[in-house]
């Protein structure tokens, strides 16, 4: 009877446990975040859990749970502290830091990008007040994030990159130039990595016509346009939210099998 006993409780603790990613958020969150916590970490800590939830079923369930199908709600503010932990702990691999870092800008972006797919009218799930605590609360953590550029992956600071031109300084629109040039030698426009680094450089300038010019140019060419009488930063934004995502889905595209 008793050889049976450890294989049973190993299972069950795996069971509670969840996947190992689960595993690992709870790790860092708990080591980051001692005292208490958003509602959205008990997806790390409840003793009950989906069994159907691998890696990658976890993490979508998990991001949704803070920021719910891209939009805001009265609690997505607090929870985006829990990106911001994972985002600036190593042990957490480079693409999942990407995605919190991404995570963070479309909490920061939601009012914008919302609005320029359906201006004039208002988007239909529109919570401005849950959107305007949401963008305060990644302007607080976004300086935190900003110092670690030099220790970070080429990833990672493409996401950076995006935060930093949501919420320019004359600090961190200067840094952005030196700090980027290293992208504009690797990634000539017209690549997906090229343009959006690039596009990042032009809304550093914070010349209006400029970036007027290069939104149409792009969206002409490649990406979602927006109605012209939609804000020039509305719709600069949309445009880098999409441009985003693009480099997101090339950077975590499994390589290619020879």
């Amino acid at each position: 009877m008793d050889t049976h006993a450890e294989p049973e409780q190993t299972r069950h603790d795996a069971i509670v446990a969840g996947p190992p990613i689960r595993q690992l958020f709870r790790d860092v969150i708990a080591d980051r975040l001692p005292g208490r916590r958003p509602s959205q970490a008990a997806m790390l800590f409840d003793a009950e859990i989906d069994p159907c939830w691998d890696d990658r079923s976890f993490l979508g369930d998990f991001f949704n749970e803070i920021l719910h199908q891209d939009t805001c709600q009265p609690d997505t503010a607090d929870g985006l502290v829990l990106l911001a932990a994972l985002a600036a702990d190593d042990r957490i691999p480079d693409r999942h830091r990407f995605r919190a870092v991404d995570l963070l800008f479309r909490a920061a972006t939601v009012a914008e990008r919302h609005l320029a797919e359906s201006w004039p009218a208002t988007p239909p799930h529109a919570d401005p007040a849950s959107e305007a605590r949401a963008r305060s609360a990644v302007q607080a953590l976004t300086p935190d994030l900003l110092t670690r550029w030099s220790a970070e992956c080429s990833a990672v600071r493409l996401a950076l990159a995006g935060l930093a031109v949501v919420f320019p300084t004359d600090r961190t629109l200067t840094a952005l130039t030196p700090r980027l040039q290293t992208f504009t030698h690797q990634h000539p426009q017209s690549t997906d990595i090229g343009d959006y680094v690039r596009f990042v450089l032009v809304l550093a300038a914070q010349d209006n016509d400029r970036i007027l010019t290069l939104t149409e140019k792009l969206t002409n060419a490649d990406w979602t346009g927006t109605t012209r009488g939609v804000p020039t930063r509305v719709r600069a934004l949309h445009l880098l939210g999409q441009m985003l995502t693009k480099v997101r889905t090339g950077l975590t595209r499994p390589p290619t099998e020879h």
